[in-house]
Parts: structure tokens; sequence; C-alpha cells
């Protein structure tokens, strides 16, 4: 899923006082994980996820693998903390 800028911007600013709910551990992306983040994703649309401590590059991938295997768009990736975004079939969220 494509999202403009205005709608990125707008998800971030929600996304702001989300304490993550997704931890990946330095084993990465396992089935579990995958799994959980499905689920977490399901019950609500906007989530933060914590990484391990790699490269920015590595993070990088690691988020789009798993955005790549639950449908899920990347919204924002600061530091160790991504931001992911994937509608419910009956959205909350009303993207502008």
């Amino acid at each position: 899923m494509k999202l403009a800028g205005k709608q990125l911007k707008y998800l971030r600013g929600l996304a702001h006082h989300l304490k993550p709910v997704v931890a990946v551990g330095i084993a990465g992306a396992t089935p579990a994980v995958t799994l959980e983040l499905d689920d977490a994703l399901t019950a609500h649309e906007l989530i933060k996820i914590r990484l391990p401590a790699l490269e920015r590059v590595q993070k990088q991938q690691l988020l789009d693998s798993l955005c790549l295997e639950t449908g899920a768009t990347l919204v924002q990736l600061i530091g160790r903390t991504g931001v992911l975004y994937r509608p419910a079939p009956t959205p909350r969220i009303q993207l502008a």
C-alpha cells in the first residue's frame, strides 16, 4: 500500500504517543514474531515495533521483510523503533 506524504505525516502524529507492542529479538523475523505482528496489526492497525540493535540498513531490511509478510506499510523508522500501518477490513483510522 502506497501512502501519500500527508497520510504518512498524519499516521506519524497518531503513533507518537504509542508504546511498542511487538519486540523483535536478535533471532530476527521468526514465524512467532510474524504471527504476533499480524495479530497486533489486526487489533490496532497502527503499531510501534521494537527492533534489535542492528545497522540502519539491516533494520530497514528487517522491517521491509516483516511488511511484506504481513501486508503492512512502513510509516517510520527512528532508532530502534519502527511504525507500521495496515488498515483493518473495517478501518478505524480515516486517512485524508
